[in-house]
């Protein structure tokens, strides 16, 4: 039964170049095979267990600022609640990376969101950041990190880590994460559905839906000036067909949202330069 499941869910995401409805089809029939392959207390295992392999194999090193936490961690509250409605059970855990050459941000399973300080200084205004943390809450509420992981692993593989059967696939993940690989290999179905459903989350908590937009273009047009920014454009390819098709989503389900907070995040970059 598990090898037909598994055999489902490469099917689903190897597909999921396609578009439009059937492209919806089959990203939901990924996150349902997602779910029967791995349980929410076995991703939620995970995601501490590949923390804890960051921090003590890894090295990184999280932001000692309280107010610098505290911003990040507030400005996520709100897109979070929202993306609790897709998946009521997560208990999210947003953690600051000290690293201010690094324009980066991922989540893992379990809801272990991570955003690091290069981000928040390339970023021109909070929706642009919001907009990176919508996206990235999206690919745990829609299963993507779990079906990345088992694609890239194996299914027992990942799910020996999540048993503490297996610290040798946790440190390849957290390596990938932490250091000069690319990280998760999301789909393309995958990668738009969390544009989408970001910028749904983003719309409810108040902030311009179009900031990770705009945060695309700029990341962009900065490649090859800025050595950070290869981390997160290569697992997020900022595309013209992807930013037309996020314009054209946000427009077609009449998303809405003004709040920039400009000078909150100018405040906090001026802390994180010190």
């Amino acid at each position: 039964m598990q090898r037909m499941l598994s055999m489902v869910l490469g099917l689903t995401l190897t597909l999921g170049l396609a578009t439009g409805c059937a492209a919806g089809k089959r990203m939901n029939v990924g996150r349902t095979a997602a779910a029967l392959l791995i349980s929410d207390q076995q991703e939620a295992e995970l995601g501490r267990q590949v923390k804890a392999e960051l921090e003590t194999k890894e090295k990184i090193k999280y932001v000692e600022d309280q107010a610098v936490v505290d911003y990040v961690r507030n400005l996520s509250a709100p897109i979070l609640q929202a993306a609790n409605r897709d998946r009521a059970n997560v208990k999210w855990k947003v953690n600051v990376i000290d690293d201010p050459k690094m324009v980066n941000a991922f989540a893992t399973p379990g809801g272990y969101l991570y955003v690091y300080t290069g981000l928040l200084l390339a970023a021109e205004n909070e929706a642009e950041v919001a907009g990176v943390m919508g996206h990235e809450a999206a690919h745990v509420t829609g299963r993507h990190s779990a079906q990345a992981l088992m694609l890239q692993y194996g299914q027992q593989a990942v799910l020996d880590a999540a048993l503490g059967k297996n610290s040798g696939t946790v440190a390849q993940i957290a390596a990938g994460l932490a250091g000069a690989g690319t990280g998760l290999a999301f789909s393309r179905s995958n990668e738009t559905e969390a544009d989408e459903l970001g910028a749904k989350y983003v719309s409810s908590a108040g902030y311009d839906p179009r900031g990770l937009v705009t945060f695309f273009q700029k990341l962009a047009a900065q490649e090859g000036k800025m050595p950070g920014v290869f981390k997160w454009l290569s697992t997020h390819p900022p595309s013209a067909d992807r930013v037309s098709h996020l314009n054209a989503f946000i427009s077609k389900n009449g998303l809405t949202g003004t709040n920039q907070g400009a000078g909150g995040l100018e405040a906090i970059k001026a802390r994180v330069r010190k």
